[in-house]
């Protein structure tokens, strides 16, 4: 797990932030890997879940520190919302999203079908799915389902691998790409 540092975050940072985010120029494909090592001076999330109707639009990052509080939200965000259970989930993983969303330059929020899972929520899944793995990283914390509305599995999967950063999947006929902060690798069509 990445250290979340702290530091004091004035009223005047979070406005300077917040009016970045209206200019900043989206990263191209050729430096996610930069965007990753800390390029940039804030970093972003955005969700939605269609199972609890819950919203997120978050800057969880500033000039190279993570927002302790902000993180925490994304944690809960994340939850298993099957059982409520909440794992810290790994900055690395956010990171990957934030760095893909902003290549596909799209303001439109990603669907979170699956971030955190419980022992008893993965074991369920693979018993009705033989797709779903025995040790999978969403125990960790360590990965995402996502979709946009605006983009296709391939466009959402070639950005999200664009990071150089972990592992993709892609699940064309789910209508869906996986996320994690893994070796690096990819499967799926």
């Amino acid at each position: 797990m990445t250290d979340i540092r702290t530091r004091g975050v004035s009223r005047r940072h979070l406005l300077g932030a917040f009016a970045a985010t209206m200019v900043t120029a989206t990263p191209t494909f050729s430096n996610a890997a930069g965007f990753l090592r800390g390029a940039g001076d804030i970093r972003r999330i955005r969700m939605y879940s269609g199972r609890t109707g819950e919203r997120l639009d978050m800057i969880y990052w500033i000039e190279g520190d993570y927002i302790a509080d902000a993180v925490k939200e994304v944690h809960h965000f994340m939850r298993d919302w099957r059982t409520n259970d909440v794992k810290q989930i790994d900055l690395r993983t956010i990171d990957i999203m934030a760095a893909a969303h902003n290549l596909m330059d799209v303001s439109e929020p990603y669907m979170l079908l699956s971030g955190y899972r419980s022992p008893k929520t993965n074991a369920m899944l693979r018993a009705r799915s033989s797709g779903v793995a025995k040790n999978s990283l969403h125990l960790k914390g360590q990965a995402a389902d996502l979709r946009l509305g605006s983009r296709s599995v391939s466009q959402v999967a070639r950005a999200a691998a664009a990071c150089h950063a972990g592992g993709v999947g892609r699940y064309s006929k789910s209508d869906f790409v996986h996320m994690d902060c893994g070796p690096v690798r990819s499967w799926g069509r």
